[in-house]
């Protein structure tokens, strides 16, 4: 199995406005603490908007949050496109795994979560999308909460990803 840790950027995560943002740090961070104690391999991705944006390689925003920050093991990647697919040397490492079980946690819920979530499960990887560790903002249709709920609750599940409790998931980092 790995933890894909997507977009955990201070730029979103220092944002008030994120949903539930306490709640996703915490959880985040205990099951990256879980992967690391028992060996299970962390993966980051951060995504960049391109250079002058604020929001790319070498400005703060783009840096991910210290509380969820990786280790001297965890690969890091970086995207320019919602799919960590996209980023053909991370597709390309996947593929050669031989344990296909991905666990997907981050932001954004209705961008790069939902994209990356698919983008798995077109390539036959078995994802798993633990309760309460993906979020959002608000939008011009639904508030963050709805939208969690929306693809947390009703498009992945049966579908693209078994979404699981947090202490499942927990206990599958942990075997």
């Amino acid at each position: 199995m790995v933890l894909l840790v997507v977009d955990m950027q201070k730029a979103l995560t220092g944002d008030a406005a994120l949903y539930d943002r306490d709640r996703l740090m915490n959880r985040i961070a205990r099951l990256i603490e879980a992967a690391r104690k028992n060996n299970v391999e962390v993966i980051y991705f951060q995504h960049d908007a391109g250079s002058g944006s604020g929001f790319s390689a070498g400005d703060e925003a783009f840096e991910i949050a210290d509380q969820v920050a990786p280790g001297g093991d965890d690969k890091v990647f970086a995207k320019s496109i919602n799919s960590c697919f996209g980023n053909r040397e991370f597709t390309t490492y996947m593929n050669s795994l031989e344990d296909k079980r991905l666990m997907v946690v981050g932001l954004q819920t209705n961008w790069c979560i939902d994209a990356t979530v698919k983008s798995a499960f077109e390539r036959g990887f078995s994802v798993i999308v633990p309760d309460g560790t993906n979020s959002t903002f608000d939008n011009d249709y639904m508030s963050a909460e709805t939208t969690c709920r929306y693809y947390n609750d009703e498009i992945w599940p049966d579908c693209f990803a078994d979404c699981v409790t947090f202490d499942e998931a927990l206990a599958m980092i942990g075997r």
